[in-house]
């Protein structure tokens, strides 16, 4: 064969990321060399140990549980036990899952033993604590054989039992999840009393149990901290070799993101002089393309300390058992999927590595596990390494208690295995849930060897079934090295913020742009770089001629039309960690935004005046342009935006210390914002039966918590619907509006259509947002805030997102652990400085007396590592300001009865840094439980039942946010029909909200205005106004098609209406039905996932629909027809006389009506008789804003009434957006079903 040479791009060192190594050079002749055993020869081996495997007793709990998962609810009924009946604390919540499994119970079992489950299952509910226990024994036998009993009087003899065949064992402690550092403390000291022991050799141990709540973005410290971690564990080996009794420890891996973390560790911790002569072993997946890499950085590693008179280190080459986690991961973060996607492609991976590996040379400095169960692969294996010389460094692996007569055939070549043995507490059974679902999966997918394990013998289509596959894929790797040159496999994740952009002007062209180095910037960062523009220059001259060609000639993401979500930097990759540190560096020093905010400062009126009206005109314009017109610029903005990353997380760090992890997402959503608004204005020009008039100016006055994203959401969304707009940025960021509006004027929007404004007086900011040349006004911030805006001017038309004091509810069915994890990042996140922040947790009957849950809480938040941005361990940053008022209360007093769970500490003399607090035992009703505090505090409530805690969940003033954690369907049903929020969180965080997947906005006090979700498809609508657009009168007047109640109030109408007017209101219907059924009437996920539901939906609300004096009766009855098809709770005001029939049918519904004029309309208005929302027809919403003092507890739509039903249906709804966890570690759950 003649070899060819091949290119292994991104040849795997995470220390050296932009080097390329001499391992990056393979040939042909070293991935598939002549001495390959043929495949004849392989398959007759597979043959005899499947015969001689025959010879050997079968063990029948892994028979029996094989039987079961052949069962078409095999699976289900499985994972149900382990995941409902071993899981849960609360023995009736066990109970009542038992009962469900117990439907599923599988035919294949005995006939006693299926009796006893379904007896169990019908006693259960009543008799928990009876049926339970014996329950959970039964499965515990049914699993048992796959891990080992952690008891010491147990372990030492299952210990000795297992190695009589002359077997190794690899011990692997399982334990609950590492959420903070003592429970890493806790698995570190097992694993450590483990290898201390006489009878153990050998142990497993991953990084993520050893440290808690890595970050990638401080990869450094975190492999100091690992290392520092590890080596007494390593010392402890060494000592054990000296001594005679060799101790071998192998660094596990399981996420990708752990990939580069983990051989940083494992070279760091080897280099150490004392462990020198000491060998250890290291995990690769060969499922990610990375693998080749990896064993060649690591082959290039251990034969330079082989040479230097080290020992060589050991690889243990797995296939990979992460895959439904990192397809979740994918999915979430809209990153590759960082494995392969296809099995086949992991099966030849698998060889390509071994192949590789497998020289003299190599085995020398890295000897060789081979581990797996597919014995065609482990024969592969075995006959490469005789052929080639180099059986003694290659050892065979495979999983305890899998296959066992197949095991002991292949021992009987290989000689010993090495059974890879986890270990766990009867009392802690559950914690090895999530390794048994994995195992379980294996062995029930038909893709997996293991599922026909124990009928290859027999049934010979199973066999030729995986000789095929094992042929395929051999026969891919000599199709890929037997060709035309071809690259070998690199990363499927090649992100990189330094090199993503491409030179304009030259199609097809892949040269990168690098980052420039600090003090190197670009004039403009990237953006000049990207888009081929200087600032405003796009758009400076003839804007009508130059919008529509805004975005032609670009590259990069989100050009085209379309949505998809911008991808967050992935820190999993070594070229972004450095691109990340390279911002953390020049955060001390920066002075990013503070010429721009000084070159826009506004001191006079005039200057005001001059500027209003200048962004009147040239707003006048912009909207004029087509909706694809002005979707063509905000595209172009939104590349700006992302070329700008790197400076808008520097100058956010600088403002508001936010830390990477935190700011990195935001600018992600700020140019979701663009593109997704960008598709929206496309459609504000197809809505039938109604045409949209933009706003000439809106003001956006953006808070600071959230300094780059909502700013922009504010002005892309007036921008996107025609407005010119002047942004006021908050002045505790100041900086990060400037350098985010800098971007988009890098991007051709002009400055007299976009202004930044840096007020020099309060009473300039009043003059701004009360001017009668303000059309809009876009508000995020308190409701006190919104309160101050309507004193100065009562008729301001002010859409605003406010506040949120939010709750997430845990019931006894909830995965503990997970729970207290979401927990913590939704109460922490940004100190506590998001208006979704958690700042209640309901703890709902037997999970108030967990210490498993109280243990994990407190382990968790202790153990965040608090600090300023520009330290890249830093995992909460300071709160905005030093604490006073209301927050600095929150975190020094206690109300009555509370207790510090976790008391908050000051951390420095700034005022500034506060560790986390959590109050226990606060009280329903309390200061705490209504005030939002806006901080690092957190506080605990018990409730003795869901619907209690729910009570308590809806108690406040506000909407925004709620969560549950629930793993029953019932309960999630009652909590969905019931729970009063915007954003609702199911088995997840209750922050973060997406563009598009999860629109964002609030109940209650939480919104003000007649507003719409932000990131959302309706919320465009409310920055303009519409007017009617009719159609020619048909000539048919059929209903059909039409809801009864509808019908019925169109014939009641009928006797009082002209033709004209009733064919409007019957045309009005129609549309009103086609808008349900394609929009209002269902509940979407547009997103679509899979392993995250993201439901947007539409529920009714209460509204009063005024028909005033100077209004129609037909618009009156058009908008009550609206009404009626939204099943909203109405009320009628009306100042005509409504016809008999329409009066008997409303009283029929309940409907009240109220026959005023305007004045007596008005009187009610002051007395404080009209709250919620009004569909105002007719009349003057003015005067309406000067009868109830301006209150933003009233939401008014005064618009001219359309036939629309897309406009015309959006007062009676409220919109909310659900998002559930649809998996359990990776797999599929059914949970929500049916539920919605």
């Amino acid at each position: 064969m003649v070899g060819r040479t091949l290119e292994v791009p991104g040849a795997h060192d995470p220390r050296a990321p932009s080097e390329t190594k001499d391992h990056a050079v393979v040939t042909t002749s070293e991935l598939l060399p002549e001495t390959v055993p043929s495949t004849d020869h392989v398959v007759a081996l597979v043959e005899r140990w499947l015969a001689e495997s025959a010879q050997h007793p079968v063990d029948p709990a892994a028979q029996r549980l094989a039987g079961v998962l052949k069962d078409p609810n095999g699976l289900a009924f499985t994972v149900g036990f382990v995941d409902g009946v071993m899981r849960p604390e609360d023995l009736g919540v066990a109970g009542r899952n038992l009962a469900e499994v117990a439907k599923l119970t599988p035919k294949f079992l005995p006939a006693p033993l299926k009796a006893a489950i379904r007896l169990g299952g019908a006693m259960a509910p009543t008799f928990p604590w009876l049926v339970i226990p014996i329950a959970r024994r039964v499965l515990r036998a049914m699993v048992g054989h796959l891990v080992l009993d952690a008891t010491p009087a147990k372990l030492g003899p299952a210990i000795a039992k297992l190695r009589e065949s002359g077997n190794r064992l690899n011990l692997n402690l399982l334990g609950e999840a590492v959420l903070g550092e003592h429970e890493a403390d806790r698995r570190l000291k097992g694993t450590y009393d483990f290898l201390a022991r006489d009878d153990v050799d050998y142990v497993s141990i991953k990084v993520s149990s050893v440290v808690s709540q890595l970050s990638m973005w401080s990869f450094d410290e975190a492999v100091e901290k690992v290392v520092a971690k590890l080596t007494p564990l390593y010392e402890l080996a060494a000592k054990g070799a000296a001594a005679g009794k060799a101790k071998f420890i192998n660094l596990d891996m399981e996420e990708y993101r752990d990939l580069d973390l983990t051989i940083a560790v494992f070279k760091k911790v080897l280099e150490q002089p004392q462990l020198q002569q000491l060998e250890a072993g290291i995990v690769l997946q060969t499922y990610l393309p990375d693998a080749l890499g990896a064993i060649q950085d690591l082959t290039d590693w251990a034969q330079a300390r082989r040479a230097a008179g080290g020992a060589p280190i050991k690889v243990r080459v797995v296939k990979g058992a992460n895959l439904a986690m990192e397809q979740v991961d994918a999915a979430i973060h809209d990153w590759p999927l960082a494995t392969y996607d296809r099995k086949q492609d992991s099966d030849t991976n698998y060889k390509r590595v071994l192949h590789w590996s497998m020289t003299p040379e190599r085995i020398d400095a890295v000897k060789l596990g081979v581990a797996g169960h597919n014995l065609f692969d482990v024969a592969h294996a075995w006959l490469t390494a005789k052929e080639r010389g180099v059986e003694d460094g290659v050892e065979f692996e495979m999983l305890l208690g899998m296959a066992t007569g197949q095991a002991a055939a292949v021992r009987g070549d290989v000689g010993r295995l090495l059974l890879y043995t986890p270990v766990v507490n009867p009392s802690e059974f559950d914690v090895a849930i999530a390794y048994l679902i994995r195992r379980l999966e294996e062995n029930a997918s038909q893709d997996n060897f293991m599922s026909a394990v124990f009928e290859l013998s027999e049934n010979r289509a199973l066999f030729e079934r995986e000789r095929d596959r094992y042929l395929r894929s051999l026969a891919a790797l000599e199709a890929e090295t037997s060709g035309a040159d071809v690259a070998a496999p690199g990363p499927n994740r090649t992100q990189n913020r330094r090199t993503e952009w491409t030179e304009p002007g030259t199609a097809g062209a892949s040269s990168p742009v690098a980052a420039p180095a600090p003090g190197e910037e670009h004039e403009g960062s990237l953006t000049s770089v990207v888009l081929g523009i200087t600032r405003g220059s796009a758009l400076d001259g003839e804007l009508m001629d130059d919008a529509a060609a805004a975005a032609s000639g670009l590259t990069g993401p989100g050009v085209t039309p379309g949505f998809r979500n911008e991808p967050d930097t992935d820190p999993a990759l070594a070229a972004n960690r450095d691109w990340g540190r390279r911002i953390l560096e020049r955060v001390p020093g920066s002075t990013l935004g503070i010429d721009t905010l000084k070159a826009n400062r506004i001191e006079t009126v005039d200057e005001l005046e001059q500027l209003m009206t200048a962004v009147v005109a040239r707003g006048t314009e912009w909207g004029a342009l087509s909706g694809d017109e002005r979707a063509a610029v905000l595209h172009r903005a939104g590349l700006a935006l992302a070329a700008n990353r790197d400076r808008l997380i520097e100058v956010m760090a600088v403002e508001t210390g936010k830390t990477i992890a935190e700011a990195d997402p935001e600018i992600s959503e700020a140019i979701d914002f663009a593109h997704y608004y960008a598709e929206r204005a496309r459609e504000l020009d197809r809505v039938q039966g109604a045409r949209f008039v933009p706003s000439k100016l809106t003001v956006v006055t953006p808070p600071w918590n959230f300094p780059v994203a909502i700013p922009a959401g504010g002005v892309l969304a007036a921008l996107a619907a025609g407005s010119g707009v002047i942004i006021k940025p908050a002045k505790l960021s100041q900086r990060s509006g400037a350098i985010m509006v800098e971007a988009l004027w890098e991007a051709g929007i002009p400055k007299d259509l976009l202004a930044l404004v840096d007020l020099g007086s309060r009473d300039l900011g009043t003059k701004l947002v009360s001017d009668e040349k303000v059309d809009r006004v876009i508000l995020t911030g308190a409701y006190e805030t919104a309160e101050l805006f309507r004193s100065f001017r009562q008729d301001l038309p002010l859409l605003a997102e406010t506040s949120g004091k939010n709750a997430i509810i845990v019931t006894p069915s909830a995965d503990l652990d997970l729970a207290a994890s979401d927990v913590v990042k939704s109460a922490f996140g940004h100190a506590g400085q998001k208006c979704s922040a958690a700042s209640l947790v309901i703890l709902v009957g037997s999970v108030a007396k967990s210490e498993r849950f109280r243990r994990q809480l407190v382990d968790a938040a202790t153990s965040l590592r608090v600090g300023w941005p520009e330290h890249p361990s830093s995992q909460m940053g300071p709160i905005v300001e030093p604490a006073d008022g209301k927050l600095l209360h929150a975190l020094t007093t206690l109300g009555a009865d509370e207790e510090w769970l976790v008391e908050p500490r000051q951390l420095d003399s700034t005022g500034r840094l506060w560790s986390p607090g959590i109050r226990a035992n606060v009280k329903p009703g309390s200061y705490f439980h209504l005030t939002e505090f806006f901080g690092p505090v957190l506080g605990v409530m018990h409730a003795k039942d869901l619907d209690e805690a729910i009570r308590f969940q809806n108690a406040v003033d506000y909407g925004l946010t709620a969560g549950l954690h629930s793993l029953d369907s019932d309960e999630l049903a009652t909590w969905l029909a019931n729970v009063e929020a915007g954003n609702l969180y199911v088995n997840r965080g209750i922050t973060g909200a997406i563009v598009q997947r999860q629109p964002f906005g609030g109940w209650k006090r939480s919104a003000v205005g007649a507003g719409a979700k932000a990131g959302g498809p309706n919320y465009l609508f409310g920055l303009g106004d519409w007017e009617p657009v009719h159609d020619e009168p048909s000539r048919s007047l059929h209903l059909r098609g039409l809801e009864q109640r509808v019908t019925e109030l169109i014939e009641a109408s009928q006797p009082s209406l002209d033709y004209e007017s009733f064919e409007v209101l019957r045309r009005s219907a129609l549309s009103d039905e086609v808008a349900w059924a394609e929009e209002y009437g269902t509940v979407k996920d547009v997103s679509g996932l899979g392993v995250e539901r993201n439901l947007f939906r539409y529920l009714p609300t209460a509204v009063t629909i005024r028909v005033g004096e100077d209004a129609t009766l037909a618009d009156g009855l058009r908008v009550i027809a609206a009404g009626l098809l939204a099943k909203s709770k109405l009320s009628v005001s009306t100042a005509h006389e409504l016809p008999k029939g329409v009066r008997a049918l409303l009283a029929a519904r309940e409907i009240r009506v109220v026959r005023e004029g305007d004045a007596g309309w008005l009187d009610r208005a002051r007395k404080g008789e009209i709250t919620g929302r009004v569909r105002l027809v007719g009349g003057s919403a003015s005067a309406l804003a000067e009868a109830t003092g301006g209150t933003p507890d009233l939401a008014v739509w005064s618009h001219p009434v359309t036939p629309s039903g897309r406009v015309e249906l959006l007062p009676f709804l409220h919109e909310q957006a659900v998002s559930i966890t649809n998996h359990r570690f990776g797999n599929p759950t059914t949970i929500s079903e049916g539920v919605i």
